[in-house]
């Protein structure tokens, strides 16, 4: 006979959690007739089968909630309750006062159906060892022994439900099912009690976890399904899912437990949060390496996997705590420490600090979540940026205070040294590399920035030593120095990322370059005046201006070797250039012997000065030719080989133009026909050579092109073109009375020769 619908649509029993929540229609019938009416079944003097039920209830309530020894107290106060319930052999003997059925049996329900008498006498439970009951065996831990008793009580329950014996009573089979139900819900706290007990300072009982594996099994053997007729007896208890999420809260509270004292001090800084997670590193690898070589094994008899459910478990109570962590990180340093216990401490392979204990991740969620770590990367990013350039700012300190100081920068290697470069170099690297360790687009984004503020810094580095009054010849080496270090260091190390910097660095050197320039140039510049002139033709007046060179030059072997040697050549391209602009814009006008001699003299001063640039190590070879061409001009006694010194010139130095040929001309007394002819040749010459400049034949050699043909020949000049006629010597009257206060001396001095002869066009 089927129960009534109260009793057949019991509920599926439900987790620790939800049977806290609930109470069930069932619970309530059952305290109704125990509690609050008469009940034939048993005697007014004992206790009723409500307290029964509410005293396993207690004990299944706070099986979670409390201590492992609380939770075996209940129990063994349940088991002495239960004893005092049970009734005597079915001997024909009367029960004692105060003696009621057992727990195993509430409703007094006897084998083969026979209604109970009022008496209460009734059977011994089948299969029960001596004096111990279910409550008994489940505080002692014997858990399988306990289960099976459990079956024995089920499946008489059911025989006796199929036997009809609940015909009559259909709340009394509620009553015993809620019982046994009580007494599998106690099984499972114990359960929870031993997975919690499991990785405490006890140790592992191995023991106590191969039995709850063997029951977790049998369990499932005999609760394979759902029955279709949804007879909750018959319910699985899903005793694996109760078991790991027993498993679950045992690593959320080991994981909470860990660094506890240091959380306080996580909010304070990076030391504080490395402690911390140092301390929740050790923790856990402590506990998985004990749940691998203790639990496991005990686990593994009967199946359960125990390394993947406590793996996952302590994955997933680390995550929750790193993300609480996230969200409470500030500053770089935090933000860093953080990214790096994730990626390179918790996911390192030797985490568990054996060879062959490996903490896999392939089959784990990410430790944070793909949004949470983009955001600590972005947060981490923006504080580095501005950590970064504040890091630029106390570099342009430093040098600032080394330059107050007037501290002399040191030779190293040969070379003179700034540690610029050195500390540019280490901050970019020491980011670079952290960067690295946790991504390849972090370090990509941190290479990124690091090259945006170098960028920055130079500009501003150039401005401040440029402006600061430390400019000198050893420091101005010292920064040509340092830039060239970066230049070449920073582009072969980090390929692809500076390259954008190659320019600013090289047009940092070029401005200390020619500031280094500038510096001689101010030095020789005023002992070019003495060229040219009646005291020159008698005197070494080049000595002392080589002599600066040569002390210039000395700085350079200090300075790097590729830099050191343009440098080189441009001061000796500046002397070159300087040498002929003083012959071009004479003080004094040369004639005869004086001019054979000036020629002379400006042959060895070429010499002079190509053996000092030589000896020094120029490579400007190409300079070598421009001052004995001029001086050939201006001493050649055959008038026709002139036209052959020009092509010489013309063609070492395309750069050369019509003033220039004019203004050389015009050291020489030619007649008119034979100027004309020569520029003439020359213009064709020159034609020739702007041909092949445009080719790039010339090798972007500049020389004549720097060289300004004064105001004064320019005039001269003109006065040459016009002289040839009536018109033009009005001409020559005319400039002559404008100009007569601005024009030099060597112009009036060449006022008569202008008048008896006509050059030129």
């Amino acid at each position: 006979m089927s129960l009534s619908p109260t009793v057949t649509s019991w509920p599926e029993p439900h987790s620790p959690e939800e049977s806290d929540k609930l109470q069930t229609p069932e619970q309530d019938t059952q305290q109704a007739s125990s509690g609050d009416v008469p009940s034939t079944h048993r005697e007014d003097t004992q206790p009723g089968l409500g307290t029964l039920r509410r005293a396993f209830s207690r004990a299944r309530w706070r099986a979670l909630g409390q201590a492992p020894g609380e939770d075996a107290g209940l129990l063994r106060r349940s088991s002495h309750f239960l004893r005092s319930l049970r009734r005597p052999r079915d001997d024909g003997r009367a029960a004692a006062p105060g003696r009621a059925r057992s727990p195993e049996g509430p409703s007094g329900v006897t084998d083969g159906g026979r209604r109970p008498s009022t008496t209460g006498v009734g059977p011994e439970e089948p299969g029960q060892e001596e004096g111990k009951s279910v409550a008994d065996l489940i505080t002692e831990r014997q858990l399988l022994a306990a289960f099976e008793q459990l079956r024995q009580l089920e499946t008489r329950l059911l025989a006796q439900k199929a036997a009809g014996t609940f015909e009559q009573d259909p709340t009394g089979f509620a009553r015993r099912a809620m019982d046994v139900c009580l007494l599998y819900d106690g099984l499972a706290a114990e359960i929870r009690a031993i997975v919690r007990e499991t990785l405490g300072p006890g140790g592992v009982d191995a023991a106590a976890l191969a039995e709850l594996a063997r029951v977790v099994r049998a369990e499932e053997e005999a609760h394979p399904v759902t029955p279709a007729d949804g007879d909750f007896l018959l319910t699985p208890r899903r005793w694996r899912r109760h078991w790991e999420d027993a498993v679950t809260r045992s690593a959320q509270e080991r994981v909470r437990q860990a660094g506890a004292e240091d959380a306080a001090g996580a909010a304070e800084g990076a030391s504080g949060l490395a402690r911390l997670l140092a301390e929740l590193g050790g923790s856990v690898r402590r506990d998985l390496r004990q749940v691998r070589l203790q639990v496991q094994p005990a686990y593994s008899a009967a199946g359960l996997p125990a390394w993947e459910a406590y793996l996952r478990a302590f994955h997933g109570a680390v995550a929750q705590r790193l993300q609480e962590l996230a969200r409470d990180a500030r500053g770089c340093e935090q933000l860093y420490v953080l990214l790096d216990w994730t990626a390179n401490v918790y996911g390192s392979p030797d985490f568990l600090g054996a060879p062959d204990l490996t903490l896999s991740t392939e089959p784990l969620p990410p430790l944070l979540a793909p949004s949470v770590w983009a955001r600590l990367e972005s947060d981490y990013t923006s504080f580095l940026e501005t950590k970064i350039t504040s890091c630029f700012d106390s570099i342009l300190q430093l040098e600032q205070s080394r330059w107050v100081a007037a501290e002399a920068p040191d030779v190293l290697q040969g070379l003179y040294h700034t540690p610029l470069s050195i500390d540019i170099h280490m901050l970019v690297a020491e980011h670079v590399k952290a960067a690295g360790a946790i991504s390849a687009e972090l370090e990509a984004t941190t290479l990124r920035i690091c090259a945006r503020a170098l960028g920055l810094f130079l500009p501003r580095f150039e401005k401040a030593f440029l402006q600061s009054e430390a400019v000198s010849e050893p420091h101005l080496g010292a920064s040509i120095n340092a830039c060239e270090e970066l230049r070449t260091s920073l582009l072969a190390r980090f390929p692809g990322t500076f390259e954008e910097l190659e320019k600013p660095l090289v047009a940092a050197v070029c401005v200390f370059q020619k500031r280094l320039l500038q510096g001689l140039q101010y030095d020789v510049q005023p002992l070019f005046r003495v060229l040219c002139t009646k005291a020159w033709l008698t005197h070494d007046v080049l000595q002392p201006l080589m002599d600066k060179v040569v002390a210039f030059a000395h700085h350079l072997e200090h300075v790097a070797p590729l830099r050191a040697q343009e440098t080189l050549q441009e001061a000796h391209r500046y002397v070159v250039r300087e040498y002929l602009a003083q012959v071009l814009r004479p003080r004094e006008r040369f004639r005869g012997v004086d001019r054979v001699t000036g020629s002379q003299k400006m042959g060895l001063d070429a010499q002079a000065i190509g053996n000092t640039f030589q000896g020094l190590g120029s490579e400007a070879t190409w300079l070598g030719q421009a001052i004995p061409c001029v001086a050939d001009i201006l001493g050649e006694t055959y008038k026709d080989d002139i036209g052959r010194h020009l092509e010489t010139l013309i063609g070492s130095y395309p750069d050369i133009r019509r003033d220039h040929v004019m203004a050389i001309l015009a050291l020489r007394r030619l007649g008119r026909r034979r100027n004309q002819r020569l520029l003439q040749h020359a213009q064709s010459l020159l034609r020739a050579a702007a041909k092949a400049e445009g080719s790039g034949a010339a090798g972007g050699r500049v020389l004549f092109e720097e060289i300004q043909v004064p105001t004064s020949v320019d005039l001269l000049i003109t006065c040459i073109k016009c002289s040839g006629s009536r018109r033009g010597r009005a001409s020559v009257e005319r400039i002559q009375a404008e100009t007569q206060g601005h024009l030099p001396e060597c112009v009036w001095a060449w006022r008569q020769e202008i008048r008896s002869s006509c050059v030129f066009l």
